[in-house]
């Protein structure tokens, strides 16, 4: 078996930043724990699977150790492929995942946008292992569904300067812990963290925007933002907030394409 796929670096118009995923396009799917092989063969923060349907794709996003419940670059990476590789003349697509449900993607001159869900955040007590793990206290900590903790620090440079102790995060109950605060040239920054995965900071992630874009409108009151991720690779995203989802602006570049040999 064949199967036609591309390294694609999103949320970047430059090579070597952004987040890099691997897009694999299949005939039909392929049991999961091939599905899982295959990305942890890969081994970038995200592989997108995709299958054509009447109107569009199927799509699933892995990481190397587990498979991704909404994957904002993988999505932006596989938008990427349809418009500029495997439709070149569609302007819109729709992938279809079983848990996230439909998502509407289309292109914006030489943008890719995606729609996503609003994920809002409730405030919730600091928990002490949060200031011993990074190493300074929020002045504010939110949560969504004790799944993802976002920690709101005074300045830039300190979430720039962030060295976050993973052994001591880790601890924490949230699978995903979100550092954010004011930005000096945009309206915010962040960093993301998964302190028990392999790979334990996401260079950007479209996904973390569902609980940022809410909390920063309220914060700014305004809808419309220019934001960008501060993790070693870096990368920009512009973003607005509208009644029941969230829209993100991004980039992406081809790496490479090639094609992966199955038995």
């Amino acid at each position: 078996m064949k199967i036609n796929a591309y390294h694609i670096d999103a949320f970047t118009d430059k090579l070597f930043s952004g987040n890099p995923a691997m897009v694999c396009v299949l005939e039909a799917w392929l049991p999961e724990e091939v599905l899982q092989k295959i990305a942890a063969e890969n081994n970038l923060p995200a592989t997108a699977f995709l299958v054509r349907t009447q109107d569009g794709f199927d799509i699933r996003w892995f990481a190397p150790e587990y498979e991704i419940d909404l994957c904002g670059h993988g999505t932006l990476a596989s938008g990427f492929a349809v418009f500029n590789l495997i439709e070149p003349d569609w302007q819109e697509v729709n992938f279809y995942h079983r848990s996230a449900g439909l998502l509407r993607i289309s292109r914006h001159q030489t943008e890719i946008v995606l729609n996503f869900p609003v994920k809002n955040t409730v405030a919730c007590e600091l928990p002490a292992i949060l200031v011993e793990g990074l190493g300074m206290k929020p002045k504010e900590t939110h949560q969504f569904n004790k799944e993802r903790l976002l920690a709101v620090l005074e300045t830039e440079e300190d979430v720039r300067q962030l060295k976050p102790d993973l052994s001591l995060l880790k601890q924490l109950a949230h699978r995903g812990i979100i550092v954010t605060a004011p930005g000096k040239t945009v309206d915010f920054v962040s960093r993301v963290f998964y302190p028990g995965k392999a790979i334990s900071e996401d260079p950007v992630t479209g996904s973390s925007y569902c609980l940022l874009v809410p909390y920063w409108a309220r914060q700014l009151n305004k809808t419309q933002f220019q934001a960008r991720q501060l993790s070693q690779r870096g990368g920009e995203v512009r973003c607005e907030l509208h009644s029941d989802h969230i829209r993100l602006y991004g980039k992406a570049i081809l790496y490479k394409e090639g094609v992966l040999f199955l038995d």
